[in-house]
C-alpha cells in the first residue's frame, strides 16, 4: 500500500515539475517587442503614428486635426488630443475609437474616471 502511495506521489511531483518547466520555457521564449522607431519615420508603415511612442512631438498637430475634424466640439477635442499626444506620442487612427492601438492614450483618465483623450 505504501509503495503505491509513493509511486502516485512521485508521479504527481514529476507532472508538476513538467508543467512548471514548460510554463517557464514559454515565458522565456516569448518574443521581445520591437521598439516603435523600427517601423521608420516615412509614414509607409500601417501602425506609424498609432502605436505608443511612434510620433515626434511636432507631428501631433496634424494628427489631432484629422482626429477631431468631424466633431462639433472641435476646440476641446484639439486641446485634449494634443495634450494626450504630447504625453503618449501617438494618436489612434480614424475620427473616434481605435484606442486599443495606443494604451497610454486609452488609459489616461479624468479624475472622475472618464476618458481624458478623444
Amino acid at each position: 500500500m505504501a509503495s503505491k502511495l509513493s509511486v502516485v506521489a512521485f508521479s504527481l511531483v514529476l507532472i508538476f515539475l513538467f508543467l512548471v518547466e514548460n510554463h517557464a520555457t514559454s515565458i522565456v521564449e516569448a518574443p521581445t517587442p520591437q521598439p516603435a522607431e523600427s517601423s521608420g519615420r516615412n509614414g509607409n508603415h500601417s501602425t506609424y503614428g498609432t502605436t505608443q511612442g511612434s510620433l515626434q512631438p511636432q507631428e501631433c498637430g496634424p494628427r489631432c486635426t484629422t482626429r477631431c475634424s468631424k466633431t462639433q466640439y472641435r476646440k476641446p477635442c484639439l486641446f485634449f488630443c494634443q495634450k494626450c499626444c504630447a504625453k503618449c506620442l501617438c494618436v489612434p487612427a480614424g475620427f473616434y475609437g481605435n484606442k486599443q492601438s495606443c494604451p497610454c492614450y486609452n488609459n489616461w483618465k479624468t479624475k472622475r474616471g472618464g476618458p481624458k483623450c478623444p
